[in-house]
């Protein structure tokens, strides 16, 4: 039995069972096929949760903006992503002339591949995973950067200018936006003392979110920016540059990415889950339910987001990340540091009222650090945040 995933629930089954079927001489094709029995399980868990997510946005969407949503394909038009898959499957798929067609085509495998491959150490319940990675955390950081790449990939290859303006964006988002994200990502790694997301979960007495609430807000917002959700959605940006990156894309190669940004915002929910709100964790209900419960509130709550707020200008969103979010994380891990090294033992382990402690300095931190870095970057970029959004409504970009 593999010692990676000996642990795996779904895996020691498939494992024991083939065993008993064919024999210990076949162990080979016992591990094969129980590894290959756990990776089709999340992989298709995930592509069925991202496609009922394309019909649960639409239908919120529609309620928070006083419209129906989809209701025509089955009842509550829960079929309308079968009926979508179909027509984009029966499409045309359009390559243009003057395209790198080599780069055009693999650009949306590259965008999936990198979101499924960051399923691969993700817990999903307690004693079920494909990998516990002690380098998990730096593993996400360095797979989530493929789907940048993957925008790169489709905005050169397409020979279009509003492509390339697209992929632009999405480059200088990303260097913006990552530098927060990996702060946020270190102040986990300060507290768990591991960046092994088994070891992090294990390691939360009390919900990071509380423990750390800027860290929260710092992960939330990046992650919102690195995934082209509102009001970051530069990146597409259909009433200025048509549809950005995917302006020459059909059929399905468009269909790709769509299910790459839905399958993408599901593992969001799942690392938030696991980094701030004790994964697979709490009690009564089985720890795949909790585990799918927690991923669903991350979902509504950035589709609340979605429907709330108008998209920024880029100079708006460059100025939030540099002068906003960046000093935000800085003040945040050196407060974590500061903290734990006060606080912990000589074996550096941190008490559980050594938590609650940093519950009331952290929030209290919060309290204090956010307004005085929105009235600092007032003053520097002459924008007011509470203005911005409201002011240039409608006035272009």
């Amino acid at each position: 039995m593999g010692e990676a995933l000996a642990e795996n629930i779904v895996y020691r089954h498939v494992y024991e069972f083939i065993l008993s079927v064919f024999g210990s001489e076949l162990a080979w094709l016992a591990y094969a096929i129980a590894t290959f029995s756990v990776v089709l399980l999340v992989v298709n868990v995930l592509m069925l949760l991202a496609t009922f997510y394309t019909w649960a946005e639409r239908r919120l969407l529609g309620r928070f903006t006083n419209r129906l949503g989809p209701n025509r394909a089955g009842p509550f038009g829960l079929l309308q992503a079968l009926a979508d898959a179909v027509k984009l499957l029966t499409k045309e798929d359009i390559v243009p002339r003057s395209a790198d067609r080599w780069v055009f085509n693999i650009a949306p495998i590259v965008m999936l591949g990198s979101v499924l491959m960051a399923m691969g150490v993700i817990p999903l319940g307690e004693k079920t995973f494909l990998a516990d990675l002690n380098i998990g955390l730096l593993y996400l950081v360095a797979v989530s950067g493929l789907g940048s790449i993957a925008v790169l990939m489709a905005g050169y290859a397409s020979a279009n200018k509003f492509s390339t303006f697209g992929a632009m964006r999405a480059a200088a988002v990303l260097i913006s936006y990552e530098i927060p994200l990996v702060m946020s990502l270190l102040s986990i790694t300060i507290l768990a003392g591991s960046m092994s997301l088994i070891e992090v979960v294990n390691s939360q007495t009390i919900p990071f979110l509380l423990v750390t609430p800027l860290a929260a807000f710092i992960f939330l917002t990046a992650m919102s920016a690195e995934l082209n959700r509102s009001p970051f959605d530069i990146t597409e940006g259909e009433s200025e540059i048509v549809a950005g990156y995917l302006t020459e894309y059909s059929g399905m190669k468009f269909g790709t990415f769509m299910l790459a940004e839905f399958a993408a915002l599901m593992v969001a929910g799942a690392v938030f889950a696991v980094l701030f709100l004790q994964g697979w964790k709490w009690a009564i209900l089985p720890s795949h339910i909790w585990m799918l419960l927690k991923v669903g509130l991350f979902a509504l709550l950035a589709t609340w987001v979605r429907s709330t707020l108008p998209r920024l200008r880029p100079d708006q969103i460059l100025t939030f990340a540099w002068k906003f979010l960046f000093p935000l994380s800085l003040i945040n891990v050196i407060a974590l540091s500061v903290q734990r090294l006060l606080l912990a033992d000589e074996f550096g382990n941190l008490q559980q009222q050594d938590m609650w402690l940093m519950v009331v300095s952290n929030w209290i931190l919060m309290v204090v650090a956010v307004p005085v870095l929105i009235k600092i970057t007032n003053r520097k970029s002459g924008i007011p945040f509470g203005e911005s959004a409201k002011f240039h409504v409608g006035k272009g970009v």
